[in-house]
């Protein structure tokens, strides 16, 4: 079952709305959905709730870090609470999945991404659960750092903003340890269909 969930981007308004921050908009999602308001702590150097579900306590967590020192905030809360890594979820954004869609992961390399490479490094393991969010790729490797910095098209945010709202379905899955069926949900789950308009 997943105890720590964790978003990953940077601090500050200038990066507030780009891409490299999809893993903020998902935690902060989720701590609405949950009622669980974040509140900075100096001691995880991140921003940090604390709730109650089913009798289990369940903490969410934003690194102040900046993205290149994540693994600092999320090895200090893990490790004080004694929270192993298998029961650790990472959301961050994934230049490899296309806007609008979720993929969920166990264990591998960080693939180059500097938040999982820091969070590998003080973990001394890469077995965490990853939420990857799609942002696209800009078809280019040499472009890929201005890319994440920078704002997504306004269509390609409704559709990560959509996926990420589809995706906290499978929360009730990831918090009893249903990782496959979470992991179904997350992979299966498409956009609403409106509805028909009604003829009067």
């Amino acid at each position: 079952m997943i105890k720590l969930f964790v978003g990953l981007g940077n601090p500050g308004v200038e990066y507030e709305a780009t891409r490299h921050n999809a893993g903020f908009w998902w935690l902060d999602a989720l701590a609405r959905e949950l009622k669980a308001p974040l509140s900075f702590d100096k001691n995880y150097h991140g921003q940090v709730s604390r709730t109650t579900i089913n009798g289990q306590n369940i903490w969410l967590l934003t690194p102040q870090t900046f993205m290149n020192l994540s693994g600092k905030s999320v090895a200090a809360l893990s490790r004080f609470f004694k929270i192993r890594p298998e029961e650790i979820l990472v959301a961050h954004d994934e230049l490899d999945v296309v806007p609008g869609q979720v993929k969920l992961k166990f264990g591998g390399s960080h693939a180059g991404h500097n938040g999982l490479r820091d969070i590998h490094a003080q973990l001394g393991t890469g077995d965490y659960w990853r939420l990857r969010l799609g942002v696209g790729h800009p078809g280019n490797k040499d472009e890929v750092v201005d890319w994440v910095l920078r704002k997504p098209l306004k269509e390609h945010r409704d559709a990560i903003e959509e996926s990420m709202t589809r995706s906290l379905r499978a929360v009730p899955d990831l918090l009893a340890g249903h990782m496959d069926k979470a992991t179904m949900i997350i992979h299966t789950s498409t956009p609403e269909r409106p509805k028909p308009l009604r003829k009067i």
